[in-house]
């Protein structure tokens, strides 16, 4: 019969110090905790680097964003011609034409009181707005871009409230279309909004958005998020007109290209 060997003896069955062993391992402890902290540090330093708006500091893919309505020509923000792929009821693909570029502006007149009230506190450095129709020029919609002068925090806690408030929903704080005249959007006013989408990013500083209505200028008595109008068995007019469709899709696809602009910019050598 054989038992294990004493805590306190090593291989010889020569007394060796307890303590060794509670050094050794607070040594081998102290090693693992520089070495953890050394990673985090790195990834947080990689993160910095990458861009990631939630690092300490001012991210360069964040603030990059910020000068891109002067830096880059409207035709990579808002394409002549956007195409849908799936973007329609059932996953039809879609297809819009830009009719209209507003000018670049500030945002005094470009929305109503109150949502110019609760976006107030991420400040507007400017923004642009284009109008689309679809392939049928029975729908015009106009996507906005904002962008903001308020820091990742700011754009952070302005996302937060409208997720918790679900201020992208109310119809009182919908965005204003932009019409032109002489296009299929001449007749686009406050009274024709449809549906609407609004999303505020918090890796950038910019809130994107879409309001939709009918080319022929008919009034909308009920207007209905686009998230609304998507849901299937939606029996609204602006749900089975696919209005929510052409909100969100045209808005998304901005924003996608938003991103795709603001990465370009931030992989170039400074």
């Amino acid at each position: 019969m054989s038992f294990g060997e004493p805590e306190g003896y090593d291989e010889g069955a020569r007394p060796r110090p307890l303590g060794r062993r509670r050094r050794s391992q607070a040594v081998a402890a102290a090693a693992c905790l520089v070495l953890g902290t050394g990673l985090i540090g790195g990834a947080v330093t990689g993160s910095w680097l990458a861009g990631d708006s939630g690092a300490p500091g001012a991210p360069r893919g964040f603030v990059a964003v910020r000068t891109l309505w002067h830096d880059v020509p409207v035709d990579q923000l808002f394409p002549p011609t956007v195409q849908g792929e799936g973007a329609g009821p059932g996953g039809a693909d879609r297809t819009w034409t830009r009719i209209a570029v507003a000018p670049d502006s500030g945002c005094e007149d470009a929305f109503d009181a109150l949502l110019r009230k609760v976006l107030a506190p991420v400040g507007c450095e400017r923004l642009l707005r284009a109008t689309y129709t679809d392939a049928t020029q029975s729908h015009v919609t106009t996507v906005g871009l904002l962008f903001t002068e308020a820091d990742a925090a700011a754009m952070t806690s302005l996302a937060r409230r409208f997720d918790a408030e679900r201020l992208d929903r109310r119809t009182d704080l919908m965005p204003l279309p932009y019409a032109a005249k002489d296009t299929a959007a001449a007749g686009f006013g406050a009274g024709q909004r449809a549906t609407w989408a609004i999303s505020v990013l918090t890796d950038a500083p910019a809130v994107v958005y879409a309001v939709t209505g009918w080319a022929d200028g008919r009034a909308v008595d009920t207007p209905q998020p686009a998230e609304d109008a998507m849901e299937s068995g939606a029996t609204t007019a602006p749900a089975q007109a696919g209005l929510g469709h052409e909100a969100q899709g045209l808005a998304d696809r901005v924003e996608r290209g938003l991103r795709k602009k603001a990465d370009t910019v931030t992989e170039q050598p400074s």
